[in-house]
């Protein structure tokens, strides 16, 4: 047979005895205690979290960029530490030298006085006979003082080539130069160069830029 059981509500306590104080404070430090491990559980794996990704950020991140950094710093290195360029040094022409050419062309040839002189008054004929003069005399003090030779032995018009390396102050390239060499082409002139220097030694206090000195008669 069952029974029925019927509740009372009216008899409920309305106070708080001792027990139900220790029974709630217990369950606030059971609460507390809760929440206290629950934020250090949160915490922790906050932390193993951020050592993870930065991990993954070590391990994604390419080694090959700081290579090319070290690259680029050691040439940067090497174009610090690699010599200037010498200064080109230009050297200073005394013009004794050519003072006193000048002084032998006018005594053997009458050279100045030849190129000053106004030839539009003289016919071919006379102009012919005083270019043969000044022609003999500057040939006798070209040879008297200099050795001259020509700087290509080929005969001019023939056909030459120009190996690579080859001296560019002996040879001057015309036309149509494209390229580098070796170059093939036509002898147009051979060349001068001196190979031996006999001028006279000056005098101390001689004037070079005298080429003549006037003449007066007496």
């Amino acid at each position: 047979m069952n029974k029925i059981y019927n509740v009372d509500l009216s008899i409920m306590p309305t106070t708080l005895d001792l027990w139900h104080v220790y029974l709630i404070s217990a369950v606030l430090v059971l609460a507390l205690i809760l929440i206290i491990v629950l934020l250090m559980v949160v915490i922790s794996m906050a932390k193993k979290s951020n050592k993870a990704i930065e991990q993954v950020k070590q391990i994604e991140v390419p080694s090959e960029p700081e290579v090319k950094i070290v690259e680029k710093i050691v040439e940067v290195e090497k174009i610090v530490q690699a010599p200037a360029p010498e200064p080109v040094v230009l050297k200073e022409s005394t013009p004794d030298a050519a003072l006193q050419l000048l002084g032998m062309l006018q005594k053997e040839a009458r050279f100045i006085d030849f190129i000053k002189e106004d030839i539009s008054a003289y016919n071919d004929a006379d102009i012919g006979v005083a270019a043969r003069v000044v022609h003999e005399g500057c040939n006798k003090a070209i040879n008297e003082y200099f050795t001259l030779k020509t700087v290509r032995s080929d005969q001019e018009g023939s056909k030459i080539t120009l190996p690579k390396g080859f001296d560019a102050a002996e040879v001057r390239l015309t036309g149509n130069v494209v390229g580098q060499a070796p170059f093939n082409g036509t002898l147009i002139h051979k060349g001068w160069k001196v190979t031996d220097i006999r001028l006279p030694k000056l005098t101390e206090g001689h004037n070079a830029r005298i080429i003549a000195a006037a003449e007066v008669e007496l």
